[in-house]
């Protein structure tokens, strides 16, 4: 028998074209079906191998009105496969701007044993930025994988501010940023220094910080002597440098003490503005009381036209003598008063409200 036969029926019983149009159509259905049915695996192989780590980001310093839009929650997707989701945020003053940390989720697909997040893995130091809605940053990865771990270090600081920020500053005083809690003063002792409008200021200060690595860190500052923290409040803002680590207070057992000093050659103005009973005090604290005044004429030494040498009272300048209670603090290596260490020979100055003196520690 033909397979094809002279009027083109297939087996003489279906025409070719018919045949192949059926078959068309045939096809048509079942591709048709494939897809609205799907193959019998519901997952797309893609979404199978997404995976997420967590990184830190350094924003830097962000002014307010970018500070005031950033919020935990918040999502960009550079490609279909990767997604940077913020979970965490973490804010410190710097200057009149604030810096800016982020603890971040990315997802993307598995690269052997990390992710790949926008082309590449998540790297130490690698740019990342975020885009939404309302505000576009970048930041660099500080660290992966790791977690926000907040905590509340004690330090006590200090700094030379104006008398006017020195009467301000009250325990209970909060530095907030966009409306969260970065520090807290916990105690203030503020002194006078050899410029009347300028005071020197020990705060204790409780600091909302990140544990990373062996030390607490207050935004990227390690927490230890000598670095340098900011404080701000709408009132007044000071950069302290820390004296202390874990505690608020300054070093010994306070206590008073009465010393001797002495003023050389000063004006009969000067010696007269030195009473009994004049203090030092700051923000209802008195740290010097003076008890006693003694003013004798200052010595003068001439020298004659044959060279002898002779000691007459000097006509205008005096020498005082002074008894003062000091606030004072003993360490285990010795007294301090203002924060400094006092000596015999010791130089200390006095802020006695319409007068300044500098005077030497006789006795102690």
């Amino acid at each position: 028998m033909q397979i094809i036969d002279d009027s083109g029926n297939l087996f003489g019983l279906v025409n070719v074209i018919d045949a192949l149009v059926v078959l068309l159509l045939f096809a048509v259905v079942v591709a048709g079906a494939t897809l609205v049915f799907g193959s019998g695996d519901q997952t797309p192989a893609p979404e199978r191998d997404l995976a997420t780590t967590n990184v830190t980001l350094d924003l830097g310093t962000q002014p307010d009105y970018i500070v005031d839009q950033l919020d935990e929650g918040d999502s960009y997707s550079p490609a279909g496969d990767s997604t940077l989701t913020i979970t965490d945020i973490y804010r410190t003053p710097r200057g009149s701007d604030t810096n800016v940390l982020v603890h971040a989720r990315l997802r993307g697909p598995t690269t052997e044993e990390t992710i790949n997040y926008d082309g590449a893995p998540p790297r130490l130091g690698r740019q990342l930025g975020v885009a939404t809605d309302t505000y576009i940053v970048n930041g660099t990865i500080r660290d992966v994988g790791g977690d926000f771990e907040r905590g509340t270090t004690r330090v006590l600081v200090t700094d030379t501010v104006s008398a006017q920020t020195a009467a301000e500053i009250d325990e209970g005083d909060v530095s907030r940023i966009a409306g969260h809690e970065v520090a807290t003063v916990a105690s203030v002792t503020a002194y006078g220094t050899d410029n009347p409008d300028r005071k020197r200021v020990y705060l204790g200060l409780n600091l909302t910080t990140l544990q990373r690595g062996e030390s607490p860190r207050f935004g990227t500052t390690p927490i230890r002597n000598g670095t340098t923290v900011p404080f701000r409040t709408p009132e007044y803002d000071l950069s302290g440098t820390v004296q202390r680590v874990g505690t608020t207070e300054q070093r010994g057992q306070a206590t008073s003490r009465t010393v001797t000093l002495e003023l050389t050659n000063v004006s009969s103005h000067l010696a007269q503005s030195i009473t009994v009973g004049a203090t030092e005090t700051t923000a209802g604290t008195t740290v010097a009381r003076i008890t006693r005044v003694n003013r004798t004429n200052a010595s003068v030494i001439l020298t004659s036209q044959d060279g002898n040498i002779y000691e007459r009272e000097h006509p205008v300048n005096r020498d005082v003598t002074l008894e003062a209670t000091l606030s004072v603090r003993e360490t285990t290596t010795g007294t301090t008063f203002k924060g400094e260490t006092i000596q015999r020979g010791r130089t200390i100055t006095l802020d006695l409200g319409d007068v300044t003196v500098r005077a030497t520690v006789v006795s102690l």
